[in-house]
């Protein structure tokens, strides 16, 4: 190397060094001061820079929104697998039940007859079952010696009390305690053969002949068809022994059955349309009258009973019918039952979020009457839900994995 180089390389590297050691002793500062780290201040527009630095994570936390899950199904596929929607909207539901019924004797009109005293059959007006009967008609005459005893002191008692009264023309002296005495025993006589069931015309003609009456007879208590004779020809009867049993069909009981999920809404009151098959386009109306207190363990159903007028005496006892009881539950907001899936622990319905997106929500159902569901949460009046195809739609979110947010509210 010549010795030139090495010259200018000499100077060059001093050079440097000169630099270096002016600019570590502050040469070309101007009146600068060295503060202290732990001295400086965050001055004035250090503060909202810190805020915004700190509050940063809380705003984007508050901004973000949960994802309504939704699956897509282009109009094309619609149409393919028929799917059909309809508005959630306020209506009018109606509670329709139907059941069968039994006609029954309205049990208010059924009458016994029999005797307060023992004799024999003389005479019977009444020899068949089904016979129809007026009340004050004549069923039957019984011979009894008892009661033609009594009619005998009854005879002896007015005897007495006539002469009683004869004697008063005679003896003016005579004191009215005898004349008291002979009234009260008349009128005795006379409760007595009350009590045998000897109504007010056949005590006053015994009064009238003087003589006693050989048969009693037995009339008819109201009006009605014979249901059930034991009174034969000559038989013996008891006292209170059953002769005839008259049941007025002027009016009749259906009973039916209904089942105990049914009886919140089965009230007395209630209208509702009976019919039956023998008579075709024939409708009886009519009332809930009672609904009876207990519960068959075995059907786990409860009676129910209805009262109508037999017109024309078509309606007989034991005939079926069909009972049709109308509800009316007020107005809800509803959707078809068929546009909820129940899945056995909810229910799930897919709201129409337009341009082909269904999104899968959870409702909760009230009643259910005439193919509609009541919605208590989940649903807003307005909104549209599939209500045809909800089944292909539901397979389709399954296999795409999209459920219900869980504890979403609308």
């Amino acid at each position: 190397m010549k010795k030139g180089h090495l010259i200018v390389i000499a100077a060059v590297a001093i050079a440097a060094g000169l630099i270096f050691s002016l600019s570590n002793s502050g040469f070309g500062q101007k009146n600068k001061k060295t503060v202290p780290r732990a001295q400086v201040s965050p001055g004035p527009q250090a503060a909202p820079a810190e805020k915004a630095k700190n509050a940063a994570p809380q705003d984007t936390a508050v901004d973000e929104e949960e994802e309504v899950p939704t699956i897509e199904i282009s109009s094309d596929k619609q149409q393919l697998i028929g799917v059909k929607t309809v508005e959630v909207k306020v209506r009018p539901l109606t509670e329709v039940i139907r059941t069968v019924g039994i006609v029954d004797y309205d049990e208010r009109r059924l009458s016994t007859v029999n005797t307060k005293f023992e004799g024999w059959i003389e005479k019977l007006y009444v020899d068949y079952n089904g016979k129809y009967v007026k009340k004050g008609e004549p069923l039957a005459e019984i011979y009894s010696p008892e009661l033609v005893a009594t009619q005998q002191e009854f005879i002896n008692v007015l005897k007495w009390a006539g002469q009683g009264k004869a004697s008063d023309v005679k003896y003016e002296g005579m004191t009215g305690m005898l004349k008291g005495d002979a009234d009260a025993l008349v009128e005795a006589a006379k409760q007595r053969l009350r009590l045998w069931d000897i109504s007010e015309a056949q005590i006053k003609k015994i009064e009238e002949t003087g003589k006693p009456v050989r048969t009693l007879t037995v009339y008819s208590p109201a009006n009605g068809y014979v249901v059930q004779k034991a009174a034969l020809q000559g038989m013996k009867v008891m006292p209170g022994e059953k002769l005839f049993d008259l049941a007025d069909l002027s009016t009749l009981w259906i009973i039916a059955d209904f089942y105990e999920y049914e009886l919140s809404l089965v009230k007395p009151g209630e209208r509702a349309t009976i019919s039956l098959s023998y008579f075709p386009g024939k409708e009886f109306s009519s009332r809930i009258d009672y609904v009876y207190p207990t519960i068959s363990g075995q059907t786990r159903t409860a009676k129910v009973r209805f009262e109508v007028p037999n017109f024309g005496g078509r309606l007989k006892p034991q005939m079926y019918t069909n009972v049709e009881v109308k509800i009316g539950l007020g107005k809800k907001l509803s959707v078809p039952d068929n546009a909820v899936i129940d899945t056995g622990t909810r229910q799930i319905v897919y709201v129409d979020r337009g341009e082909g997106n269904f999104e899968p929500r959870e409702v909760l159902l009230g009643v259910r009457a005439e193919g509609m569901a009541e919605v208590l949460k989940g649903l807003k009046a307005g909104e549209k839900v599939a209500s045809a195809a909800t089944f292909l739609i539901d397979s389709e979110a399954q296999l795409q994995g999209v459920v219900p947010l869980s504890g979403h509210k609308h």
